[in-house]
């Protein structure tokens, strides 16, 4: 599906797989996760984070790690538990983010990821 790919401050203990890399210009600040915001708050903060950045900047991360990698298509992980509607997390938040600058789709895994259209000639 792709190289596996850390989009945290900290990893999760459960997580068995080898991880390619670390997007650190995507990872929130230890202080926006200890802020224990709402979730419009939260994600007024992060898209902040990411304006500050750049979108170069992260594409040119996000590339890269997939060159570091030998893989074109990065799977970027969080460690949120999502199965609850009411959850949310920060990693669809850079999806919608990174649609609106590139116009270019991050596909979701969800539960049948063999139906997915992975390999779509972009990092994701």
């Amino acid at each position: 599906m792709g190289t596996a790919i850390r989009t945290t401050a900290g990893g999760a203990r459960w997580f068995s797989h080898q991880l390619g890399g670390h997007a650190k210009l995507v990872t929130p600040t230890r202080e926006l996760l200890a802020a224990n915001l709402p979730k419009d708050a939260y994600e007024f903060s992060y898209r902040r984070m990411l304006n500050d950045t750049g979108i170069e900047a992260i594409r040119a991360e996000l590339a890269r790690l997939a060159a570091a990698n030998g893989d074109s298509r990065l799977v970027l992980l969080c460690f949120d538990r999502m199965n609850k509607p009411e959850n949310w997390c920060h990693r669809r938040m850079l999806a919608a983010y990174y649609l609106e600058q590139t116009g270019e789709a991050i596909p979701e895994l969800g539960d049948n990821v063999f139906e997915q259209p992975w390999d779509q000639g972009g990092l994701f």
